[in-house]
Order: structure tokens, then C-alpha cells, then sequence
């Protein structure tokens, strides 16, 4: 790998987060002395390959600016959108179309610094974007689409993977299709979703299972599991 590519990194984190039942978006919730946004955003500002976070928040965000990390330099920070597909294309304006730039969730503060590595080296190596992922273990039943709460069969869990983040792709191409889903009125649930809807079939890159995304209540103890016992400081 091209050892002098740096890439740009975009956290998505105008959201409020419904599921949380918090008063607080969710990523300003503490689990030790920094909320789960600083713990994410230092994943990424201490990564060597990373020289740029791109942090869109809501225009009615009172919080990120007092938050410690808000004067880092490698942090810029724009204004995202009603949806997470607007919040990434606010951050990718700001950016050549040449470069490489890796979204992440505010919401995944486990994320392992050797998983960011291998993406990045796999998806620049093949010149081909890609995503974090990780094989499903679980039996994997689908429901009848006008009943959700009755099994129709089972799924082959050997070709299935859940999608993590972080997501990395060339700037032109992730604009670009994000543009046409959103012109589309298309659901983008993540930018590999943007990229299939072109006709694109990114990369899948197996990460830990613990770069769970904090989403429930429940997920605060488990997050905060992994993050005081330094799981991750190697």
C-alpha cells in the first residue's frame, strides 16, 4: 500500500437516536468521562492514516462545540442533514474527488484500530471500496412480508454478513451515487447501499464482533464492557 495516501474520514452524527429513550442525542452520552462521540472521533484522529475527520452535525447542535476534541485540528466540522445518506454528501462536498474517505458511525466507538488498518490496506491494494463486516452466527429466519411476526423460511447464514462501518470509497463514486439514490427517493441505510444501487458489489472486510453499534439502552453496559477494560489497547 502507498504508504503516503492519507485518508479523510466523515462521522455522520446529526442524529438523534429514537431507540435510545435519552433526552440527549445519543452520542453525547457519557460512558466514562467522554461521551460516545469523543471515544469514536479518537478512534479515528489517532489513527496514522487518517489526516482529516469531517464531523456533520445538526444545524440545532449545542453540544459538539463543547466538547474538548471540537478544536483538534484534524476536525472540521459541517452541517448534516434530515438523513444519514444528506450527512455524508455534506461532508464529501468538502473533498477532492480523488480521495478516499471512510465514513463511520458516531455510534461505534469499539471499533478496533487493526480492523481500520485492513480495510484500508485491502480497498486501496484492489482499488475497489469496501466495508467492515462480520459473518452472521445466528440462525437466520424471514417473515412473511404481510406478517412480521410469522416465520416464511430460513435464511443461508453462509452468505450472509452484518454490515459495520467503518465504510470506505472514492469520493467522486460515493457522491455520486448517493446523489441518485437520494434523487430516487431510494432507502440508503449505509454507502455500500448507495454504491449497490449503481450497480457496484464493494468488498467485505471481517472485523471483530465487537464493533457493535450502540443503538438501545442495553447497549450502553456492553459498550462500556469493552471500552474501560482497554479490550482494545494493543
Amino acid at each position: 500500500m502507498n504508504n503516503a495516501i492519507k485518508i479523510k474520514a466523515i462521522v455522520p452524527a446529526a442524529g438523534i437516536g429514537f431507540r435510545m429513550n435519552s433526552q440527549i442525542p445519543k452520542q453525547y452520552i457519557k460512558i466514562g468521562t467522554m461521551t460516545i462521540l469523543e471515544h469514536t472521533l479518537n478512534k479515528l484522529l489517532n489513527h496514522p492514516k487518517i489526516d482529516k475527520v469531517i464531523v456533520a452535525i445538526s444545524p440545532k447542535d449545542d453540544l459538539f462545540n463543547t466538547l474538548s476534541v471540537a478544536t483538534h485540528p484534524k476536525i472540521s466540522v459541517v452541517l448534516g442533514g434530515a438523513t444519514r445518506a444528506n450527512s455524508v454528501l455534506a461532508g464529501l462536498q468538502s473533498l477532492d474527488d480523488n480521495d478516499w474517505a471512510l465514513v463511520h458511525d458516531a455510534a461505534r466507538p469499539c471499533v478496533d484500530k487493526e480492523d481500520i488498518s485492513r480495510l484500508i490496506e485491502t480497498v486501496i491494494n484492489s482499488q475497489r471500496g469496501g466495508i467492515l463486516a462480520m459473518r452472521i452466527s445466528d440462525t437466520i429466519k424471514r417473515a412473511f412480508h404481510d406478517n412480521d411476526t410469522v416465520i416464511e423460511n430460513s435464511l443461508d447464514r453462509n452468505y450472509l454478513w452484518g454490515a459495520a462501518t467503518p465504510q470506505l470509497f472514492k469520493v467522486a463514486e460515493l457522491k455520486s451515487c448517493l446523489q441518485q439514490a437520494l434523487n430516487y427517493h431510494v432507502a440508503i441505510t449505509d454507502e455500500a447501499s448507495a454504491i449497490e444501487y449503481c450497480g457496484g458489489h464493494p468488498l467485505l472486510v471481517e472485523c471483530r464482533r465487537d464493533n457493535i453499534k450502540i443503538t438501545c439502552p442495553e447497549d450502553i453496559a456492553l459498550a462500556t464492557f469493552y471500552l474501560t477494560n482497554h479490550i482494545f489497547d494493543r
